[in-house]
């Protein structure tokens, strides 16, 4: 590797995923304030897509304007359900609302990265899955929140899929790094045929 990489993100899973794909990187959270830019983009009726791409480079920008050099990886992902995009439950009193409106009907998670350099946005991408949840019990959500909330609390849509939280689907379609929130696949191509992770 020739260029520091820096993930501008306090996402563990975020980072675990490039750890294990064995890509080694500096974190420095990209502080935003991401409830009044989901906010004004929505009352301007932005796509979910513009959305989380916007917040992705803001927090790139963020770090890149720090002047820590490298390559900043900022990354970002909303969910999207018939048009309203859904934010992280703050209590299990939300994470089971979410559930109750997502329960049965399908969605989609939109996982945005952009990479700045010297500043500037060099590489970007979003990422799309659909999921679909199956019409589970009102027993099954409760106890399956009471399990899981300390790990899901921090997930939007009240799920991981790599944990319990797949029980709650009867349909994915899409990567499951993208459903983790970050466009793995993609990023590593990007990293590789730029000469930065060896071919």
């Amino acid at each position: 590797m020739t260029d520091r990489i820096i993930l501008a993100s306090t996402s563990e899973i975020r980072s675990n995923l490039l750890r294990n794909a064995g890509v080694q990187h500096d974190v420095i959270p990209a502080r935003i304030d991401e409830d009044s830019v989901k906010r004004a983009l929505a009352a301007e009726d932005a796509p979910p897509r513009d959305i989380a791409d916007t917040l992705a480079e803001m927090k790139a920008r963020k770090v890149s304007e720090k002047g820590n050099g490298g390559l900043v990886i900022g990354c970002d992902q909303v969910l999207s359900f018939k048009g309203q995009i859904i934010s992280k439950p703050e209590t299990i009193e939300d994470a089971r609302a979410q559930l109750n409106l997502l329960r049965g009907e399908a969605h989609q998670l939109l996982s945005a990265a952009v990479v700045y350099e010297d500043l500037k946005p060099v590489w970007r991408h979003v990422g799309v899955a659909r999921l679909g949840m199956r019409d589970f019990s009102d027993a099954y959500r409760d106890d399956y929140l009471d399990r899981n909330w300390d790990s899901i609390r921090w997930s939007v849509g009240g799920y991981k899929i790599e944990e319990e939280g797949i029980r709650l689907f009867r349909m994915v379609q899409g990567d499951t790094f993208t459903i983790q929130g970050l466009p793995l696949l993609e990023l590593l191509s990007y990293l590789t045929l730029r000469g930065t992770l060896p071919t």
